[in-house]
């Protein structure tokens, strides 16, 4: 078994007093070639998006663009047409293939929305583009990880042009629980949204993250009442 632990801390920070990002990989001004990325998995970033406020009409191509409101309000607009907001218990993928724009902003103006960006190398380039939301509201469950994404469009969650597969899971103090690895030679990297848990005996804390690889099964013991996500996903592209 292999592992990395990225500790919040230690994150790159960029505050452009509308935007508080911590990124946990290398993105804009904050490089560091030890930190390019996990596996296909390159962009994770914490942002808080000030009331009012968000990322003007910008483009993208070749990459699985995944959004996880945490709190508030996102409104979502497209080149494809789609006008979405999306909030707390909702995830949405925009797959950007051959080239999409859009925006992002902050649908209140009296709130703060703080939300993951994630980014996914995909495993197919040039595809047409699509969009998609889903609410976790009916799928979500206590005490053991739940499936948000996957690379079937007919399974659980939205699903991405990669063999990957993202969990979420909330549990009690004391709760552990055992996740199997979906495909073979995949990694998971772990990031832990609220509480204290300890994988594989290395304790993590909010918004710390922990990259495992070459393991079969990961192991996860609650210290106090806990949100994980986990980003199973291929480590080579």
């Amino acid at each position: 078994m292999n592992t990395v632990i990225h500790k919040a801390e230690t994150r790159g920070h960029a505050n452009h007093g509308w935007l508080n990002s911590y990124h946990t990989f290398s993105f804009a001004n904050y490089y560091n070639p030890e930190r390019m990325n996990f596996g296909v998995l390159r962009v994770l970033n914490d942002d808080t998006v000030q009331a009012g406020m968000g990322f003007g009409t910008h483009p993208h191509d070749n990459m699985e663009i995944i959004s996880i409101p945490l709190e508030g309000d996102l409104e979502h607009k497209d080149s494809m047409g789609n006008v979405a907001v999306i909030k707390e218990g909702d995830v949405q993928v925009l797959s950007a293939g051959t080239g999409v724009t859009h925006s992002e902003y902050n649908k209140n103006k009296d709130k703060e929305v703080k939300f993951l960006q994630i980014w996914v190398f995909p495993n197919k380039k040039n595809i047409t583009p699509k969009y998609d939301q889903i609410s976790l509201k009916d799928i979500e469950k206590e005490n053991e990880f739940y499936q948000i994404l996957s690379p079937n469009k007919d399974d659980q969650g939205v699903w991405i042009h990669q063999d990957a597969w993202f969990h979420i899971g909330k549990f009690t103090k004391e709760k552990t629980v055992e996740h199997q690895i979906k495909k073979a030679g995949n990694g998971v990297y772990a990031f832990i949204l609220d509480g204290e848990v300890e994988i594989n005996s290395e304790k993590l804390s909010k918004r710390d993250g922990m990259g495992i690889w070459n393991t079969d099964v990961i192991r996860i013991e609650a210290k106090e009442k806990a949100r994980v996500l986990l980003m199973e996903v291929p480590m080579s592209r």
